[in-house]
């Protein structure tokens, strides 16, 4: 099966440098979370390989090859699967920018990430021979299925169930205790009887003003002399 190169750079995450036509079939490798298809001579950027920054390197996480004996899945990865690469060294992605906007609490902030990749080129994905094989389902067939039931062994016999003991008799209940009789309510006291007010005493006569002193005549002027 021919694979056209826009098809190729469909299943990839990054874009590839090598972009020929597979003549030795393809692996589907994960690396950092994450899935790339591959192919020999194929460059491709993946997250950041710590401690590896250049010279050969051996990928195991194979999660799908396929060859000339067909397509091999695995469950998730494939015993024994390998793929050749060489680490080419870090680059850095393009910009992105981080934009955070809170509403209403004047909040803005604008920052730039770029994310750093390591570059490597697949070499060769390893031989059919260290790939372990799909293991194929058995159907049966008539003859099988009737050869496998009367080879059957006969179910052993069931052994009978022990008889059930008889429940104990229930101990009849005690007689409830007749409730006490209520004692009768103490009559109540008759109310002692409200004192007459006492009549209040009549006000006592204004005395009469006294009458008013008659003024002295004025004496009469002496004639001047």
């Amino acid at each position: 099966m021919w694979w056209s190169a826009s098809k190729i750079r469909s299943h990839l995450r990054y874009p590839v440098h090598s972009l020929t036509e597979p003549t030795m079939g393809f692996a589907i490798i994960a690396s950092g979370g994450k899935q790339y298809r591959v192919q020999p001579g194929d460059i491709i950027e993946v997250e950041r390989l710590d401690g590896v920054e250049s010279g050969p390197l051996t990928l195991r996480d194979i999660l799908m090859v396929e060859d000339d004996d067909g397509i091999r899945v695995g469950q998730p990865t494939i015993d024994g699967a390998t793929v050749e690469a060489t680490v080419l060294g870090a680059v850095r992605a393009n910009k992105i920018q981080v934009f955070t906007y809170h509403a209403k609490k004047r909040h803005r902030r604008r920052l730039g990430h770029r994310q750093t990749l390591t570059r490597i080129r697949i070499d060769s994905i390893g031989p059919p021979s260290t790939i372990s094989a799909p293991t194929e389902e058995t159907t049966d067939t008539p003859q099988a299925a009737t050869s496998s039931k009367a080879t059957a062994k006969p179910k052993a016999t069931a052994k009978p169930k022990a008889t059930a003991k008889p429940k104990a008799t229930a101990k009849p209940k005690a007689t409830a205790k007749p409730k006490a009789t209520a004692k009768p309510k103490a009559t109540a006291k008759p109310k002692a009887t409200a004192k007459p007010k006492a009549t209040a005493k009549p006000k006592a006569k204004a005395k009469p003003k006294a009458k008013a002193k008659p003024k002295a005549s004025s004496k009469p002027k002496s004639d001047a002399s």
